[in-house]
């Protein structure tokens, strides 16, 4: 053979070759384009009780979906940024909102205008989460139980002061119905944000606050903070000790700040069935349920239409509270 031969030769075979990668990167690119995943939206930083739910169910989600779950972290002005993301997202089923109350039951009695309807915008999938909220205050403050602090404060001309996460915040609402309830003076402190609120709470610069019980539950075994009173109709499995509000005489301090998964207004019915599937056996997990219950949050999963009528109810409970009181954002 001439050494052109063989020239032409390995042209042809280096051809081939070429030919042959490029036929197999075009059946892998929509292999890889074709990748089931599915985006979990928090509309809070990471590190927080919405996140911390988030993670935790989330690679088994993952499994039950038969996809892969990506966090996706969309904090800011209350709910609404991440809100309006996956309002604008393909109806398929593949951007899911993990969302505290606020952002569906509070924020629109609270702000004239909103971005986002949480009726017209969004398909409810689950109730994932029940998070009550727990009235703690110092360890070295004379109340032992709820009674025992609206009793004080009530023998106090300035009446207790009450720290909240923000004003319209689930803690800031919760402290208005006992307020209302109890018929003492319990004036509004609010912070921007939970962390500061509980930190005067220890120091003693506040009175009291009302909070999820995973935020809190911490503090509480490092006997930072003294749990008085349960904002619930019946009492939590991590305090079993502590009185509701109800057993106090109280009656009507309920206050929950649930978190649910939502996804884009126009989701098939089939895709809301497999997604509100998909949740139920992700509660249901041993793994998952117990690192839950572990940190306070008591799963609780729901039909969409049960998670529909608990928005609306929760709307119209604190969109009352809202008007009676007058309460306009910061």
């Amino acid at each position: 053979m001439s050494k052109r031969d063989n020239t032409r030769r390995n042209a042809i075979t280096l051809m081939a070759a070429a030919a042959t990668l490029a036929l197999s990167a075009g059946f892998a690119l929509p292999a890889m384009a074709q990748a089931k995943i599915t985006r979990l939206v928090v509309a809070f930083p990471p590190g927080g009780p919405v996140d911390f739910v988030a993670r935790t169910m989330g690679e088994q989600l993952g499994k039950e979906l038969g996809t892969q779950v990506i966090i996706e972290n969309r904090a800011g002005a209350n709910g609404a940024i991440a809100a309006e993301y996956v309002s604008r997202a393909t109806p398929d089923g593949s951007t899911l909102w993990l969302t505290s109350v606020g952002a569906v039951a509070i924020n629109p009695p609270l702000y004239d205008k909103l971005p986002y309807d949480p009726v017209r915008d969004l398909a409810p999938i689950a109730l994932v989460v029940n998070n009550v909220e727990l009235l703690v205050v110092g360890a070295n403050n004379p109340a032992n139980n709820g009674a025992e602090f609206v009793a004080n404060a009530k023998k106090r001309k300035e009446g207790a002061t009450m720290a909240s996460s923000g004003t319209g915040s689930v803690p800031h609402l919760a402290m208005e119905l006992l307020a209302d309830v109890s018929k003492a003076k319990l004036v509004h402190v609010p912070y921007k944000g939970a962390a500061p609120a509980i930190t005067d709470v220890i120091a003693g610069h506040v009175d009291g606050f009302f909070g999820d019980i995973p935020g809190l539950v911490g503090f509480i075994k490092a006997g930072k903070l003294k749990p008085i009173g349960i904002a619930s109709p019946k009492r939590h499995p991590l305090l079993p000790d502590v009185k509701t509000f109800k057993e106090m005489g109280m009656p009507g301090v309920d206050s929950d700040n649930w978190y649910a998964l939502f996804s884009t207004k126009g989701t098939p019915t089939a895709d809301v069935a497999r997604l509100n599937l998909a949740v139920r056996r992700t509660l249901a997990n041993e793994g998952v349920r117990s690192k839950l219950m572990a940190s306070g949050a008591e799963p609780s999963a729901s039909s969409p239409a049960e998670l529909a009528l608990l928005m609306k109810n929760d709307t119209a409970k604190w969109g009352k509270v809202i008007r009676d009181k007058q309460i306009k954002p910061e």
